[in-house]
Parts: C-alpha cells; structure tokens; sequence
C-alpha cells in the first residue's frame, strides 16, 4: 500500500488548499515544502506587498489631512525599518496561520526538496539553496528526507520571477519582488523594468513614499492585460502622481556603478536615451517551477516554462498532476486555490465543473486601484460581438466625493444581442473589493435586464457598478 493517497509538492496557496481540500474528503494527505508553508504569496507575494501598500495608503492620507479639515500636528513621514517589519510580521503571521491548518487538518507535512522517480513515488532530499529567508523554524519531529509514495501527487510548485539575459537580479543594485519588499535604505530614484501588477503596485508604493519612479513598459499600453481605455486613466493618475512612464520602449543594456545603474533604453521608433537610477526592479513575468522535479523522467509534458493540464488538473501521465502557477496562466493566487479544489474533487469522483477562465478577475492594488474580469472591449469586438459599452465616472459618485476619492471609472461590455455580460474593467477607489459583484453576475449568466433591476444601496461606491450598466443601455441617471 502506498504511504499517503495524496501527496502535494508546493504549500503555496494552490498546494496547501489542495491538502486540506484532500483531508476533508477523507485522502490521507501529506504536502513537501522547501522552505516554509503558505508559498510566495504568503511571504514574499501577495500579502506583504499589500502590507506595504497599506502603509503608503495610510502615509497619502495623512498627507492631505487638510483636505478633510484635519490637522496633524508635527511631522508625518515615513519609517521605513517600521514599514517593512510591518510587512514582514504579518507575513509571518499567515505562515503560522497555514502550520495551524495543516495541524487541524491532519496533514502530514514533510520538509525539503521533492523529486518524482516514477509515477506514485517521490524523494526528498535536504533544501539546498532556499530562495527565500525562512519564516521560522521547522517543527520538531518534522518529516524530511525519504522516499514517499501515493496514488496521487500534485505538483504545486509554483513560479519564480523571470530573468531576462544581462539585466539578472543581483540583490542589491537589480532587485525582484523580493529585495523591493525589504529595502535596507530608501532609493532616491527607481526604475522599474514591467509595468504588470508587480511593476505597477511596487512603483506605486516607493513613489508614494518619495522616491522618483520611471516605468518602462515594451508594448503600447502600461497594464497590457487591461482594457485599453481603463489603462489610459490609470496613466494619466499615475503620470499626475510623478511616475515617468515609458512605453514601447525595452531596456537593451543595464551598466552597474557602485551605488546606481544605468539603463540604456530603445523606443519602438528606434529612439535611444539613458536614465541612471539608483536601483532597477524587473518586473517582466514569472516562470513557472518545473525544473529539478523529475518532470523529464516521467514525460510529463510541458510548454513554455509550465506544465500542461487538462480541465482536471491531469497531466499526460496518469496519477500525477499539476496546479496554480506552475500550471501556467492567469498566474493568480485565487486561480491556484479554486484549481486545488478541482483537481482534488475531481480525484475523488465528485464531477466537479472545469474553471472558466474568463471569470478569473484581476487585481492591481495601486493607487488607484485596479480590477477587472472578461473581455476588453478589444477582445470582444474581435471575437466577433454586437457590443453595448457602458461607462461611469467616480467624479459622479457620491460616496466617492465624499471619501475624497473621485478619480475612477466603471466600464461594462454587453453583447448587444443577449443582454450578455462579455466583461467589467475598472479603477477607482477600492475596485478590487467591488469586482466580485460582476464576477457573481457572470457566473450566474445574469443579463443587463438583471443587473438594472438590483437594488444597490446608497451611498455607496457600488452604485458606479449599477450606473454602467445603464450607461450602456442609455438609461444612466446620475451623468
């Protein structure tokens, strides 16, 4: 009989929803982690980042305290040693919190390196060179090197940033993610490589904390994933906070001086300039963990940098499967938890329905923030649909006019044949948290005629939801 009927390889937020998902339904589950539980997103992801946004919300506030008829007494400024152990006490708070899961849920965690040998079999060997700075140390008792094997592995582990040629990360005057979540000193001046979420929350946060931001960005568009038009307001807020914004413009050649780099820059038109910055951070993707695993052993198939699945999370090879980032895009943390789900139902035979990813929304956390799910209304025009496209201003909203936040947008894509929510785009103030609402009605197939019907209540940002969709039908109210 095999050790465990689950074995997950990665305890990022794909992997350890997938052992806990695995125990509920009775599997005897084990997860292998390198380093520490709860993955990049935890640590060195998603949760810190937004720590630190919060941080910088908080210092914009308070800086336009005259705005809301306050006055602070004394100076307001930033601490940055305080900021980042800030950022770093919570992340370690959610790496506790994911130790206390794996406990109540009867995982078996094994700790060190994983590596298929064959189908239903792994070893693990000692870490040898963590990515990361573990949160802590590991249990005693712990489970560690050994062969170990099940009926059923996952592969859950994950991406890493992407490299490009000549400008690699050094750690100190080239940073990822994770030197631009810990800075020793506050840089004069950044630039920053990749204008994807990364690039744009992280050039959001140090300009808000003073520093002078340069974005450059090789297509068009800065957020290219974005609706155009959305990615065009969100400039023009980011371009009035101080941020330089390059784009159709490629790094071609980074010169590193003792305390500063400089760039050499080529624009699509062949124009040629430097900017010397004290630190550079790449931004431009991830790749997707599938060295080192025993991948090329079995034959399990991969494209690009990621493993292929099939709706199920399966792979070619049987009894072996893969989910979240190392599964390929959208790379999301709430992408790799709802695939954890599938994939483990799917192994216990509860039929359940493959992910749609047009309903995966998106979320940039800068200032203004960003979110969106569906088509642009490029993508729909070129896949062929009658559109009505509905738009409302914040500046209209009253709720936003009192909060002092005025400056967004909310944009609805119809199929003007249906009544068919093709997409929902928008930026303002706490978007990311007013998304989910289209997502639900996409989800529930809800048409326009729907949408018009639903009461929202008032005051409240919400309402730009409901007034987008009456844009779009020529029945707006409040515009």
């Amino acid at each position: 009989m095999a050790d465990y009927d689950i074995i997950v390889i990665g305890s990022g937020p794909g992997g350890y929803i997938a052992a806990i998902r695995a125990a509920q339904l009775g599997f005897k589950t084990a997860i292998v982690e390198r380093e520490h539980l709860a993955g990049i997103c935890s640590n060195w992801g998603c949760i810190p980042t937004k720590a630190l946004l919060r941080s910088a919300e908080v210092l914009h506030n308070g800086q336009h305290a005259k705005d809301y008829g306050l006055v602070l007494e004394g100076s307001f400024k930033a601490d940055l040693e305080a900021v980042v152990q800030r950022s770093r006490g919570i992340a370690v708070r959610m790496n506790n919190g994911v130790q206390f899961l794996m406990k109540k849920n009867k995982v078996d965690v094994i700790w060190g390196e994983a590596k298929l040998t064959k189908p239903g079999t792994i070893t693990v060997a000692p870490t040898k060179k963590a990515i990361m700075q573990p949160q802590g140390p590991i249990p005693k008792n712990a489970k560690g090197e050994g062969t170990y094997t099940a009926d059923h592995i996952i592969v859950a582990t994950g991406a890493r940033p992407r490299a490009l040629p000549g400008i690699e990360a050094d750690g100190k005057l080239i940073w990822t993610y994770f030197e631009s979540l810990v800075p020793k000193k506050l840089p004069k001046s950044l630039l920053v490589m990749g204008s994807g979420a990364i690039g744009i929350e992280f050039a959001s946060f140090y300009r808000t904390l003073g520093v002078e931001v340069t974005v450059v960005e090789l297509l068009p568009q800065i957020l290219p994933v974005e609706d155009a038009e959305v990615s065009a307001f969100a400039r023009k807020a980011f371009e009035k906070q101080g941020i330089k914004i390059l784009t159709g413009a490629k790094v071609t050649k980074v010169e590193k001086g003792a305390d500063s780099v400089t760039a050499h820059i080529e624009d699509e038109k062949g124009g040629k300039q430097t900017i010397t910055a004290d630190r550079l951070i790449s931004a431009v993707g991830v790749v997707g963990n599938v060295e080192n695993i025993g991948l090329e052993a079995l034959g399990v198939k991969t494209d690009r940098g990621t493993i292929v699945i099939d709706d199920f999370c399966r792979t070619n090879v049987k009894g072996v499967y893969a989910i979240g980032d190392v599964a390929g895009p959208p790379m999301l943390a709430h992408k790799a938890e709802h695939e954890a789900v599938i994939c483990v139902e799917a192994i216990k035979g509860l039929h359940p329905h493959p992910m749609d990813k047009q309903m995966i929304p998106g979320c940039t956390y800068c200032h203004p923030q960003i979110a969106s799910v569906g088509l642009t209304e490029a993508k729909a025009k070129a896949a062929g649909y009658e559109l009505k496209v509905g738009r409302f201003n914040f500046v209209a909203n009253g709720k936003a006019v009192a909060l002092g936040e005025d400056a967004g947008l909310a944009k609805t894509i119809f199929d003007a044949k249906t009544g068919k929510l093709l997409g929902a785009h928008l930026v303002g103030p706490e978007v990311t948290e007013l998304i989910q609402g289209f997502v639900v009605a996409m989800n529930l197939e809800t048409t326009e005629e729907e949408l018009m019907h639903t009461v929202f209540p008032h005051p409240t940002l919400s309402e730009v939801m409901k007034e987008s969709v009456l844009d779009a039908y020529g029945k707006v109210l409040n515009a």
